[in-house]
């Protein structure tokens, strides 16, 4: 089984699934523009159901949305699409990376001594009890590093959150800046006792460094391709990058251990960003259902993929990984 917002999934019938998409995300910091950037239940909460239906369009039943504890991550209104639309919603718990991250809180706690054993015990009584008393339970744990490091810092959730999967059999799920650090992040939870098929090391296609993703798989965790759609900020490849290092790690047969998806934001907290029209035109393919209408049609015409292996990557493989 594996805990929904609307409860726990038995994971053989999660169906075709994406493993990050973000619903609500709003970088650390968006409670003091709240003024401007309102907040109305119902309007968040309609903006989240057509979300929801774009990618149920595309036949998509469950969705991992790993938004950290500190980037807005808003169960209720999770939970309020779930039920509207029928769609299965895994949540997080966790935290961002350093870099961007609300960092001065367990910093504090830090210098005190007492911030990772906090942090252990944030993350037991969400698993266990639920989240800010709602009782609605995380499926995953989000972890995330810098780019060519991990932080002391982001070391203390690492080794908190395993602690907590070896108690509860939690998944992990990661985020790489920039596609780097995947095999160091995927050693050190290895180290410290995770299960290798319980882990996701995410955003990996932030790379076309085939000797990181190699080094990631050989360590038997998850690989996410998870940004197709996603250019012109943060680094990222354009979706002909990806599309090469799918089709490489699928030829060497690791078919069995890759996740795809888009790690979209849909509805910003905060006021909307304006972007800037050359970056709209970049990011006119970042929405949940890319994958969908462009990447796979083009390469199951090519050849490159097989239904079989669409349908491993999409269900078989989120099967496995909650089991």
């Amino acid at each position: 089984m594996v805990e929904t917002v609307l409860g726990p999934v038995d994971a053989s019938k999660l169906g075709k699934t994406l493993i990050h998409e973000h619903f609500f995300f709003g970088y650390p910091g968006f409670q003091g523009d709240m003024t401007l950037g309102t907040f109305d239940f119902e309007e968040k909460k309609q903006q989240g159901i057509a979300v929801a239906k774009l990618m149920q369009q595309q036949g998509v039943e469950t969705v991992v949305d790993p938004t950290p504890n500190e980037c807005g991550r808003h169960v209720g209104l999770l939970k309020a699409v779930a039920e509207a639309t029928g769609m299965n919603i895994i949540c997080a718990t966790g935290f961002y990376y350093e870099g961007e991250g609300a960092t001065p809180y367990f910093k504090f706690r830090q210098q005190l001594g007492t911030a990772e054993a906090e942090i252990y015990e944030m993350f037991m009584e969400e698993i266990t009890n639920g989240i800010e008393g709602t009782g609605i339970k995380p499926g995953v744990i989000k972890l995330a590093s810098s780019k060519d490091v991990i932080t002391d810092y982001e070391q203390m959730f690492f080794r908190a959150a395993v602690k907590a999967h070896k108690e509860t059999g939690i998944v992990l799920l990661t985020h790489t800046q920039e596609g780097t650090m995947g095999p160091e992040q995927a050693k050190l939870l290895i180290e410290e006792g995770a299960t290798p098929e319980k882990i996701v090391i995410g955003h990996m296609c932030g790379t076309t460094d085939v000797t990181q993703h190699l080094s990631t798989l050989e360590q038997g965790v998850y690989l996410g391709l998870d940004r197709f759609g996603l250019h012109g900020i943060v680094g990222a490849p354009m979706d002909e990058a990806r599309k090469t290092v799918l089709a490489g790690l699928i030829g060497q047969g690791y078919g069995k251990r890759l996740l795809l998806s888009h790690d979209t934001v849909n509805v910003w907290w905060g006021r909307e960003p304006k972007l800037p029209e050359p970056l709209q035109e970049m990011l006119q393919n970042w929405r949940p259902n890319h994958l969908f209408i462009h990447i796979l049609p083009e390469l199951l015409e090519k050849g490159v993929l097989t239904e079989e292996q669409v349908e491993e990557m999409f269900y078989h493989n989120i099967a496995d990984l909650f089991e």
